[in-house]
């Protein structure tokens, strides 16, 4: 799963990983506070809760889109296939939110949008963070899979934490 994602990022370090974890939500509304409440108890546990609000309210934007627009009422499930998985990723002056969901249909944002509330979410991830994306995991849907491999997408946005200014100019030089 992280593979697509780390190359649509800038480049880290593999040494500067400080931490990862992953959270599954249940297909329902209250799974957006669970992921806030996951998301406060993983900043707090990686002293990163100066950025508790902007990175719980791209993962609340993350989170609701999965269930409204990924998670379609009238199509059936494998119930052993979590709906949306929450991963939280954190590099020395990066972290990442990466929230994984059954559907391969891409975000629609802007003017793109069936509806004037459609899109705004998006809009808010993309203020909020620093960058973001999304990618289809390597199966198609209905395919059988192998043990550990996911279908579906992962929607991620990515935040530079403090001391990040370094990481900007590595990532200039690289270019």
């Amino acid at each position: 799963m992280l593979e697509p994602l780390r190359q649509g990022l800038p480049p880290t370090d593999p040494s500067g990983v400080a931490g990862s974890a992953t959270c599954t939500l249940p297909a329902r509304y209250e799974a957006v506070r669970a992921a806030r409440q996951f998301t406060r108890q993983t900043l707090t546990r990686w002293d990163l809760t100066e950025r508790f609000d902007d990175i719980a309210l791209v993962v609340s934007e993350l989170v609701t889109n999965a269930l409204r627009h990924a998670l379609p009422g009238d199509v059936a499930r494998d119930p052993h296939d979590p709906p949306v998985r929450l991963h939280l990723m954190h590099w020395t002056s990066r972290l990442v939110c990466a929230v994984r969901d059954p559907s391969r249909s891409g975000p629609v944002t802007g003017e793109a949008a069936d509806s004037a509330e459609s899109g705004r979410g998006l809009f808010l991830v993309e203020s909020f963070s620093d960058s973001w994306g999304w990618h289809a995991s390597p199966a198609p849907a209905g395919e059988t899979l192998p043990a550990g491999v996911l279908r579906g997408k992962v929607v991620w946005a990515l935040f530079r934490l403090p001391g990040a200014a370094a990481d900007r100019a590595q990532d200039v030089a690289e270019r």
